[in-house]
């Protein structure tokens, strides 16, 4: 039981998640058939336009950690928040291709912006587990809001007209502008908040070494991002498989997504303990990485088996997958946090977000492109990738924990000299 959090940086952002991702399951629910049905546009427009889109955001998610180092986390959040509430407005007005394209480009550059001064936000006000912990809770809120927001689109699926769709996504709009109700006069209600989000404010702060030249955060990045594809497995992967390559009935998708749902918010918490610490972290992510690489082999027997097995496998395969959500999630988060210049807390979580970012982008590529087009040999390579990433997080995560301790060990050589020396 997640307990209402006593934190008053942690309160206001529990608000603006909860809303936010409210919106978001909304929008998951009906913004492809908006796209079709009511604006008229093809699926391989709509793809094209959001990858698009997608590349702009990745250079947005950097570019707003930036920002949050110079102009205070909490401040770009704000404005990220209500320039994304508004974009998302914004598609109740489009009504041809170039509308389309320009509109899911501001609405992928506010959200990356947003994703990375939330991501400073915590690095900067919490401090160690608690950094962890805060993500976790977060992401419970997250998955729950997500799934009711899924469930309240249902009423427009129903009715199933394009009035119906354009005012659901009215609603997704005024919903993720109300995000930012929580967030407004933040620092002014907090003390000692405006001082740890200016801490490396003003020109200086653009002016520092770019993460970007920090192999291990970077190599990290990367490894996170690969790992952060399996979300494209829940989201893409499995609805195509269950329904055109297994003989379980087509509503175990949404079982499936609700066993997601549940297991998140139940273990997300739990799995998150100790990951402040790098090697657990790393270790963390290598566990994900074999039951990632379980989960996708018992998707890929599931298309060889009767209803009532290949049902039993799917479920079996959903925990296994959302079990290894809740541990990689947190061992990445642990990373991000931890394998960063905390003078640069901005910039590092920038490219941190950005790996996710291409994630999210390359996802349905990848997996469509593997375990949809190939079958059993696509979901092996597919697991075979996770299970690799994961073993190379953890020797990563090890070596940098051990650089780290060597580093540290002269200075606390030193004070224990100093602490010696006779006055």
């Amino acid at each position: 039981m997640i307990r209402p959090p006593s934190d008053p940086v942690e309160r206001p952002l529990v608000g603006a998640v909860a809303a936010l991702s409210l919106a978001r399951g909304m929008f998951f629910a009906v913004s492809a058939l908006y796209f079709t049905r009511t604006v008229g546009l093809s699926a391989v427009t709509v793809g094209i336009g959001l990858t698009v889109a997608g590349a702009v955001g990745v250079v947005a998610t950097y570019a707003g950690g930036r920002l949050s180092d110079r102009w205070g986390a909490d401040r770009v959040q704000l404005w990220a928040m209500a320039s994304y509430g508004i974009a998302l407005l914004a598609y109740a007005l489009a009504r041809d291709v170039v509308a389309f394209v320009l509109v899911a480009t501001w609405v992928s550059a506010s959200r990356g912006f947003q994703s990375s001064a939330q991501s400073t936000l915590v690095a900067r006000w919490f401090d160690g587990p608690d950094r962890v912990a805060v993500r976790a809770r977060l992401r419970v809120v997250m998955n729950v809001m997500i799934g009711v927001g899924t469930l309240l689109a249902a009423v427009a699926l129903a009715v199933d007209t394009g009035a119906a769709y354009r005012t659901t996504m009215v609603l997704v709009g005024v919903l993720t502008t109300l995000a930012a109700v929580p967030l407004v006069g933040l620092r002014r209600r907090v003390a000692g908040l405006g001082a740890r989000m200016d801490a490396s404010s003003g020109p200086a702060a653009a002016k520092g070494p770019s993460p970007l030249r920090d192999r291990t955060y970077v190599t990290a990045t990367v490894l996170s991002g690969v790992m952060a594809i399996h979300f494209g497995v829940t989201s893409i992967g499995v609805p195509l498989w269950v329904a055109d390559h297994t003989d379980a009935p087509t509503v175990l998708v949404s079982v499936l997504l609700v066993v997601n749902t549940v297991y998140v918010a139940l273990f997300q918490v739990r799995a998150s303990r100790g990951t402040h610490d790098i090697a657990t972290a790393g270790r963390a992510v290598r566990g994900a990485g074999f039951l990632l690489l379980a989960a996708c082999l018992l998707f890929a027997v599931a298309a060889y088996l009767g209803p009532v097995a290949a049902t039993v496998f799917l479920l079996l395969a959903a925990l296994a997958s959302s079990a290894a959500e809740t541990r990689g999630e947190a061992g990445s988060w642990g990373l991000a946090f931890e394998l960063a210049d905390s003078e640069r807390a901005g910039a590092y979580q920038g490219v941190s977000q950005m790996g996710y970012a291409l994630a999210h982008m390359l996802a349905p590529l990848v997996v469509t492109a593997t375990a949809i087009d190939h079958g059993a040999g696509g979901w092996m390579v597919l697991g075979a990738l996770f299970a690799v990433t994961g073993i190379l997080t953890a020797v990563l995560a090890r070596q940098a924990a051990v650089a780290r301790a060597r580093d540290q060990a002269p200075s606390q050589r030193s004070e224990y000299v100093a602490s010696e020396t006779p006055v």
